[in-house]
Parts: structure tokens; sequence; C-alpha cells
């Protein structure tokens, strides 16, 4: 077994009681032992709680299979669905409901961020988890008529990728001109002293003509 931190009733790794004591109880008041102490009560509590929910996904898993083992090919939905209801997979709709913000932290209630729960290694999942909250210029060109016509349908379409990006920088010339250059010609982009530092093809570095605009430095 590799090295463990005895605390509690716990066998913990050291990176993990490190963090703890280190970097996250510091500062919130609560102690060490009671930190510890409640943390064990809780695994002592929930695991056998815990191990029931495990066991009803692996038999409700083992049924699905079963199900579909035994129906190959085409699937009726109806009869589909009257068996995820049967198992309790499915539950019937309940009565409308009003959702609010109250007792919920201000940086879910209040404050606009990203919100990525996506593995931060694959960036095309973090840039879509990026994109579906804030908006996308390039998405919002590419998949509606903005510039007179509507997608092909199937994959990616390169040519139609090429001209969203040769729109969208002309609108940015003009919505957001550059002190030196244009949009087309940005390569890479950083906030420097407050400001946005633009990157053009030549190496040279651009700014905006107006930097008040530039809601990425707030």
């Amino acid at each position: 077994m590799s090295q463990r931190v005895s605390v509690a009733s716990l066998q913990v790794s050291p990176e993990l009681y490190n963090f703890v004591e280190k970097e996250a109880l510091p500062g919130t008041g609560v102690a060490s032992d009671q930190f510890w102490e409640g943390f064990a009560q809780i695994i002592k509590d929930l695991t056998p709680r815990n191990r029931e929910l495990l066991q009803i996904r692996e038999d409700t898993q083992t049924k699905i299979d079963d199900w579909h083992k035994a129906n190959p090919g085409t699937i009726d939905l109806e009869t589909y669905k009257s068996f995820l209801k049967e198992l309790g997979y499915l539950l019937p709709e309940g009565e409308s409901f009003d959702v609010d913000t109250a007792n919920v932290d201000p940086e879910i209630a209040e404050i606009a961020g990203p919100q990525l729960v996506v593995p931060v290694m694959n960036a095309r999942y973090a840039l879509n988890a990026a994109n579906a909250r804030w908006g996308s210029l390039y998405d919002a060109l590419y998949g509606t008529d903005a510039m007179g016509s509507t997608p092909q349908a199937g994959g990616y379409d390169e040519a139609r990728g090429a001209e969203v990006i040769a729109y969208a920088r002309k609108k940015l010339d003009e919505a957001l001109p550059l002190d030196e250059g244009s949009w087309a010609d940005v390569t890479e982009f950083a906030i420097m002293g407050g400001s946005l530092a633009l990157t053009l093809e030549n190496g040279d570095m651009a700014g905006l003509q107006d930097s008040r605009v530039c809601w990425l430095c707030w």
C-alpha cells in the first residue's frame, strides 16, 4: 500500500491531507480535528447507501442490456418507453414548479462566468462549453442565415467555415477597429497592462483604436 496519513478513522493520501491542511482549511474557521472527524462520519454514514445506489445502477444497466439482447434490430419507441417505465428508469412527469436563485451562491446566481464541466485537456470540449455559456460569433454565423444563406446538411463545411471567419473579421474591423492592421491579420490575443494586445501575422503588436470598449479587460 502506498503511504497514507492516519487521521480520525481514515487513511488519507498525503496529497489530499496536505491540500486540506494547508490550502482548504486555513481562513475558514474550521479546525483540523473538526473537519476530519466530520468527514470520517460522513463516509461512515453514506458508504452503505452509496454501495446500494451503485448496485441499483448495475442491476438497472444489466436489465437494459438484457432487453436489447432480447430485442435486436429496429426498436419500437413506445414499447421501449413502456419497458423503461416499468423498470423505473423513466418516471411520470411531475407537476409544474418554479425555481429561483434564493440561497444560491452568487457565483451561480448572479455572476456570469464559464461553467465548464468538461476535461480541460480536451480543447474542443472546453471551447464548446465556453461557447454555450457566452455565445460564439463564429458559431452563430455558421449555423444561421445571418450571412444570407444556411449551412448545408452533413458535417463541417470548410468553405463555409472560411467564409464565416472572413465575414466575422470584416465586421470586427467595422465595429472594433484596430490601431494597426486588420482583425484578419490577428494570430494571438493577450491582456497586457489592462489592455487588449493582439499579435499580427507580421509580428507587430496592435490594440483597439478605442481601448474603452475592451470588455475583456474589465
